[in-house]
């Protein structure tokens, strides 16, 4: 796995380990005995599961934002301005070397 150094100590670091629990103080002493390439192996898979975690919770969040967006557009609540409106105003809010830059 790229970015894991194989250089990893060979014993647990006790001042992380104090509220570790007996299991999975053992886990960790395991793990650190297993060769290297399993060793990166084991730390992707726990990486990649954190990781399809908190996607999940972007996910959701992001889904709980468009509802409350197309809940405001279908209530009437928020006025809908065309694109090239936008546009056209986001230029012109810029200085003449910006526009000048982006050729507008």
């Amino acid at each position: 796995m790229p970015g894991i150094s194989h250089s990893r100590p060979r014993e647990p670091n006790p001042r992380y380990n104090l509220s570790m629990s007996p299991s999975a103080q053992r886990i960790l002493e395991e793990a650190l005995q297993l060769p290297p390439d399993e060793f990166d192996w084991l730390v992707e898979s726990l990486l990649i599961k954190e990781k399809s975690e908190l996607e999940a919770e972007i996910e959701a969040a992001w889904d709980r934002e468009i509802k409350r967006r197309l809940d405001e557009i279908d209530s009437g609540a928020v006025e809908m301005i065309p694109a090239e409106q936008v546009h056209a105003e986001m230029i012109a809010r810029l200085s003449h070397e910006a526009r000048a830059r982006m050729r507008v």
